[in-house]
């Protein structure tokens, strides 16, 4: 397994447990540049993105740029070896959806100059560009719609709700809800959301496939969550809401579970808790 990244928002700690493994190799580039890379592969998976709010309002043009040109590059070597390519799109190709929940022939409803477009018009091109390699050279290719997913290894200031509200409640901060916290979001662990993977990553199909959990709450519900999970009772700050903003977000996971036999099973409180206990062991070390 060869690992690419350029660490834009990543982190080597991430993998350190790997790369004692004599089959695991990673290299520091980035993937929107020309790259040769040695071996023959039988898959691709293209992970590459900033998939955080605050990191691709801060970095818009090379989120565009991983996107077109990071697709095209892992297409290349996915075509040059005549591999499986996996490309991880996002509910985001949804927006600020006018269809609930959100299945995956539902064409969404995005501001295409709005100031997240940077992200949703990266995955809805990367998407139309695997498609089209797809049909012109008969890439076998599949696309995953991940909802939002989290888990140990994230980042405490990436700017994500969960993150967010962990982060707040460690240092026992007040939890910050932007509008009025009745905008719905529904949360996957990282576990289950790679089971997902991997078994997409096999499958026939070509179309793109939600992963995601549909367990639905409201942003005020999941603070509750968190309060309840940490022991105290956090205060709570009210801020406006962010421009373009989706005020719904729930995964139809039925052609998952007809294509794939996937569904969720880690349940929200256990996934919390895997992930607090991480960051606390992080804790220590600043």
């Amino acid at each position: 397994m060869v690992a690419l990244d350029n660490l834009i928002t990543g982190a080597t700690r991430n993998i350190a447990h790997l790369c004692g493994c004599s089959q695991f190799k990673f290299i520091e580039c980035d993937v929107t540049r020309p790259i040769e890379i040695e071996g023959v592969f039988d898959q691709v998976w293209h992970l590459a993105s900033l998939a955080s709010p605050k990191d691709y309002l801060e970095h818009p043009i090379e989120t565009l740029e991983v996107g077109s040109a990071g697709t095209r590059n892992m297409l290349e070597v996915a075509r040059r070896d005549g591999a499986r390519f996996l490309l991880t799109s996002t509910s985001e190709c949804y927006g600020d959806p006018l269809v609930h929940p959100q299945e995956e022939t539902y064409w969404g409803h995005v501001n295409p100059v709005g100031v997240r477009s940077c992200y949703d018009e990266s995955k809805r091109y990367a998407e139309a560009l695997t498609m089209a390699h797809h049909r012109v050279h008969g890439l076998r290719t599949n696309i995953a719609r991940i909802f939002n997913t989290y888990g140990p290894r994230m980042a405490l200031n990436d700017g994500r709700v969960v993150p967010a509200f962990l982060d707040q409640a460690l240092r026992g901060l007040p939890l910050t809800v932007f509008g009025d916290g009745s905008q719905t979001r529904s949360f996957c662990y990282v576990a289950d959301l790679v089971d997902g993977l991997v078994r997409l990553s096999v499958s026939d199909e070509r179309f793109p496939v939600n992963l995601g959990n549909p367990a639905e709450l409201t942003i005020l519900e999941f603070a509750q969550r968190i309060q309840r999970l940490m022991g105290w009772n956090l205060e709570m700050v009210f801020e406006p809401l962010p421009e373009d903003d989706p005020r719904k977000r729930r995964p139809d996971i039925s052609k998952a579970k007809r294509l794939l036999g996937w569904e969720p099973k880690v349940s929200l409180e256990d996934g919390l808790r895997e992930t607090v206990a991480y960051f606390r062991e992080l804790a220590p070390a600043g």
